[in-house]
């Protein structure tokens, strides 16, 4: 990881949970239970609770109940620091095996999620070389379910495989028609290699231009400027 980045304006942090055996149980409450809790939490502008999946097909065949997720994008980095202590990260403190927490400063951003684009007016932070995050996320035309799931499979593969990728999870609200990735880079150039450099991946983007599959997308880089915690068994 590279040099710290003083966050200004608005920040953002993922939260990955690991829960087994009556953890389950435990996370699918906690589904209903946090939405209480994120609605009373200060600094807080924008969330999303979050079933996970291994991102193979974005279907209802990847989704992994032993792994849950929570997105958050803050009005400040004091914020987002005194939430280590809400209600909501000591309830999954109980339950969970594994928590993994990243801190987020926005570096580019396009889009919208459920009609909100929570960084726009936003200063954009600085790359400063260090581990990045890519947060892909879309709303997929019901009439083009097909079509975009019979696209996926060579992208991830090819996603799985290249250079300088760390980490990705499949992340979404629903099983089904509402899909996202989020992924853990080495550096901005890694991800690039990836994006626009790979065969399957510009196939993809083309596809998207012209096959009109997204009723809403959001796309959002990030420089990491801190992690802690593991998400299974590893240091990301």
């Amino acid at each position: 990881m590279g040099s710290p980045i003083t966050a200004t304006g608005r920040v953002a942090s993922m939260h990955l949970f690991s829960v087994h055996g009556l953890g389950i149980v435990g996370a699918v409450g906690r589904m209903g239970v946090d939405r209480v809790h994120l609605r009373r939490t200060q600094g807080l502008v924008f969330w999303k609770l979050l079933g996970t999946g291994d991102g193979r097909t974005f279907t209802v065949r990847d989704a992994d109940p032993t792994t849950w997720g929570l997105f958050c994008v803050w009005d400040s980095d004091d914020a987002r620091q005194a939430f280590i202590r809400s209600p909501t990260m000591r309830g999954w403190g109980h339950i969970a095996d594994e928590v993994w927490s990243a801190d987020l400063t926005p570096l580019r951003w396009k889009g919208a999620w459920s009609g909100h684009s929570p960084f726009d007016g936003n200063e954009r932070g600085v790359d400063d070389g260090g581990q990045v995050a890519a947060l892909t996320r879309a709303r997929i035309k019901v009439g083009q379910w097909r079509t975009f799931w019979a696209a996926v499979p060579p992208v991830a593969v090819t996603a799985a495989h290249a250079p300088g990728r760390r980490f990705a999870i499949g992340i979404g609200e629903a099983p089904v028609g509402l899909q996202a990735t989020f992924s853990v880079w080495d550096n901005s150039a890694a991800l690039d290699a990836f994006a626009y450099g790979t065969d399957t991946h510009r196939h993809v983007i083309r596809r998207t231009n012209t096959s009109g599959w997204y009723a809403e997308e959001m796309f959002t880089r990030f420089a990491i400027t801190a992690t802690s915690g593991t998400v299974g068994g590893v240091v990301v």
